[in-house]
């Protein structure tokens, strides 16, 4: 991973667009889309983002580096070379939006892979969010525990879930789970076998359980690549003998142990 994917808060904030035309227009509708205001050069200095479109790269170039010289973040469209940062093709399901850049390498790639998963998502995927956020008091309310309220939803929006973010009702059945959900099954153990180092070579399901895991126990021959599939916060338990890792058990959550067919 070469870049940081964030999501910057524009609204009622200035970000200056330095060009004419097509590509110009199309960032002052995406920062308008945004909640931004699209300003001129000449107030940059109450802006703290840049998008320079202009064909003469030289021209280009002495913009990028004005704007840059009084301290903006500054993207130049079809340069990369040029650019602090890029921007992404955008799936917007407000307030869910998922971003898929390719670092300037691609803008067609990016575009496309966001067209295959708009077919996946529905349009109601917002609502779900908005009503997961409208029920946060009932959820602490009914788990207390941080982990135990995690682990929880992880088994609602899984796949085929009460709360599935691909079922468009879903958002319909939040109450619902709220009154009925149980955490009894929450807890166990996985194994995978690993068959090669290719994080591609990992089933949906094995995907899907380190996405889960509370803790995953793994030998040293386990490379970085598999393991960054599991939670960034999830648990990691180093151990150095394979009945280490056929034995060792931590009792709370979802445990995925790592191990070489």
């Amino acid at each position: 991973m070469k870049s940081l994917p964030l999501f910057h808060k524009l609204a009622g904030t200035k970000v200056v667009v330095v060009g004419e035309g097509e590509e110009a227009e199309a960032k002052a509708r995406l920062i308008t889309r945004a909640g931004g205001i699209v300003c001129s050069e000449a107030e940059a200095h109450q802006a703290k983002i840049a998008f320079v479109a202009l064909e003469d790269e030289q021209l280009a170039r002495r913009a990028a580096d004005r704007l840059k010289g009084m301290g903006l973040l500054v993207n130049v469209v079809d340069r990369p070379a040029l650019c602090e940062f890029t921007t992404p093709s955008i799936c917007d399901r407000d307030p869910v939006l998922i971003a898929i850049g390719t670092g300037g390498a691609s803008a067609g790639l990016a575009k496309h892979t966001r067209l295959r998963i708009e077919k996946w998502l529905p349009q109601s995927l917002g609502k779900l969010a908005l009503k997961l956020n409208a029920s946060r008091d009932e959820m602490r309310e009914r788990y207390p525990d941080g982990g135990e309220r995690r682990r929880a939803l992880d088994a609602a929006l899984s796949e085929g879930g009460m709360l599935d973010p691909a079922d468009p009702l879903a958002h319909d059945r939040v109450d619902q789970w709220l009154r009925g959900a149980s955490t009894e099954e929450q807890s166990a153990t996985h194994t995978i076998e690993l068959t090669s180092d290719d994080p591609e070579d990992l089933t949906l399901r094995q995907a899907r359980w380190l996405g889960m895991a509370d803790q995953v126990i793994h030998d040293a021959q386990v490379p970085e690549s598999i393991l960054i599939r599991a939670r960034a916060d999830a648990e990691r338990i180093l151990v150095h003998d394979e009945e280490g890792v056929s034995t060792h058990r931590t009792p709370k959550g979802i445990t995925v142990i790592l191990r070489r067919a």
